[in-house]
């Protein structure tokens, strides 16, 4: 089965704010918008961003390898050479949650990851596995 792009719907209480960050921060090309909400290309799948009223939203974490990982969250499983390159182009402009590092070293399913928050609150993590075959290994 070949790979097809996900459709991801998220809330933001700042469109402009929003938009900026995943464009100019991120580097997603732009496509289709409204005055209510903005597609992105997320690394081949379409996330939009859509406006919400800011609402009140309980903290969840769970712990994942010794780290309090932000739940929910959502991100990209990028190429492992080019995880390092991305991580320093946004490394100026996020403040991380949990900071690039390599987790279950020299085990099944060794990744580096790290998590940071978009300017709206939500959670995103981008990870690299060592080798993707082991993306679903037990």
């Amino acid at each position: 089965m070949s790979t097809r792009p996900f459709h991801l719907a998220i809330p933001v209480d700042n469109l402009e704010k929003a938009r900026a960050f995943y464009r100019d921060i991120l580097d997603l090309p732009e496509g289709r918008s409204s005055d209510h909400w903005v597609d992105f290309n997320f690394f081949g799948h379409q996330l939009v961003i859509h406006y919400k009223e800011k609402s009140t939203v309980d903290e969840v974490h769970n712990e994942v390898d010794g780290k309090a990982v932000p739940v929910p969250h959502f991100g990209v499983v990028l190429a492992w050479e080019d995880f390092e390159a991305f991580a320093e182009k946004i490394t100026p402009h996020v403040d991380f949650v949990i900071e690039p590092y390599v987790r279950f070293k020299g085990l099944t399913g060794e990744q580096t990851t790290m998590f940071f928050y978009d300017p709206c609150g939500n959670a995103l993590e981008f990870k690299a596995f060592r080798n993707d075959s082991q993306i679903f290994a037990k």
